[in-house]
């Protein structure tokens, strides 16, 4: 990434070309991961069925996330 004993235009091309391409590369490897992820499912050494501790994501977790981020929004709100 240093191009040469100084820090001069190639360098910082360089380090603006890095920062900017690597957050695309950690989300293309989020979603290689999350795929493979999907696809073979989590490791379950003990056999257990993992069914009957499920809730549903709609009346549970939509409602939690709404009322956190009507929080969030009075406090940056009232700021």
């Amino acid at each position: 990434i240093w191009g040469g004993f100084a820090v001069d235009n190639a360098t910082l091309t360089r380090f603006f070309t890095f920062h900017f391409l690597f957050p695309f590369i950690v989300a293309a490897m989020t979603m290689i991961h999350l795929l493979f992820l999907h696809q073979t499912g989590s490791n379950n050494p003990l056999g257990i069925n993992s069914n009957s501790d499920k809730i549903p994501f709609h009346p549970y977790f939509s409602f939690k996330d709404l009322i956190g981020f009507i929080v969030m929004t009075m406090i940056l709100v009232f700021l």
